[in-house]
């Protein structure tokens, strides 16, 4: 079986813009759901809707992949998922390492998506002597002290880091030198890495202060709708007006 040691991604050797490259996961998503109910083509204007782009940057970005589709039938949906996912270096074995079983890393770890996109996690790793050999997902954690042989002897090339923000960046540079060139980062912090090595962040508390930023872009909307209503609304007499939540001031203060 091929591994992830080995075995490298051509999207950036074929010149496939980064944009594209992190398109292809919605489509495959897509796709993945549409062979799983036998459907055997889609439209750019169906596939478009159900990853969420228009049909003009899907179908571009497929002629990245050299796939254009068929006028009047679309594309045939089988090969679409294999195309998109032998691009995606999905078609081979990546084992991954997972480090940091707190909360975040255990709920990583039961992730039954893994398997079937082409990852197998291979080890889990703690500093917490107490966790050595606790089964995790069936899988029993190991302790950081192994890591370098863990990631050798596992042919690991993309690891996990789910730890504190504190910890982080000496985990990173230990996976580093183990020879890992890519790493998936939840811990709250900027990793530094050399050149070669690709880092994917995701902070949970940054996308939720974006959907917080755009509740509250709404809910100012929603109260400038408001005033513009108000004004052909009766005009309420001054004393109601000022009486706030403590009778003596107004709960809004005015603009």
């Amino acid at each position: 079986m091929a591994t992830g040691r080995t075995h490298r991604p051509a999207t950036r050797s074929r010149g496939i813009p980064e944009a594209t490259v992190a398109r292809l996961p919605l489509y495959l998503r897509a796709l993945t759901a549409l062979s799983e109910r036998s459907v055997p083509t889609v439209s750019s204007e169906e596939l478009a809707s159900a990853a969420g782009v228009n049909s003009a940057k899907l179908r571009k970005d497929f002629s990245y992949l050299g796939s254009y589709g068929t006028r009047g039938v679309g594309y045939d949906v089988e090969y679409l998922v294999y195309q998109i996912s032998r691009e995606l270096g999905l078609t081979q074995d990546w084992p991954v390492v997972i480090v940091g079983i707190g909360n975040l890393g255990a709920a990583l770890a039961n992730y039954g998506g893994f398997a079937s996109r082409g990852f197998r996690v291979a080890a889990l790793i703690d500093a917490d002597p107490a966790m050595a050999g606790t089964p995790v997902a069936g899988i029993p954690v190991q302790h950081a002290d192994d890591l370098e042989s863990i990631v050798r002897d596992n042919g690991v090339s993309i690891g996990v880091i789910s730890t504190p923000a504190g910890a982080a960046q000496q985990v990173c540079d230990r996976l580093v030198s183990a020879g890992v060139t890519s790493i998936l980062n939840f811990a709250p912090t900027v990793l530094s890495v050399p050149d070669g090595v690709d880092v994917r962040k995701v902070d949970l508390s940054i996308e939720l202060q974006i959907l917080a930023f755009h509740e509250q872009r709404k809910a100012v909307d929603d109260t400038a709708e408001g005033g513009q209503d108000a004004a052909a609304a009766p005009v309420r007499p001054a004393a109601e007006e000022r009486k706030g939540p403590d009778g003596d001031m107004p709960a809004v203060m005015p603009a």
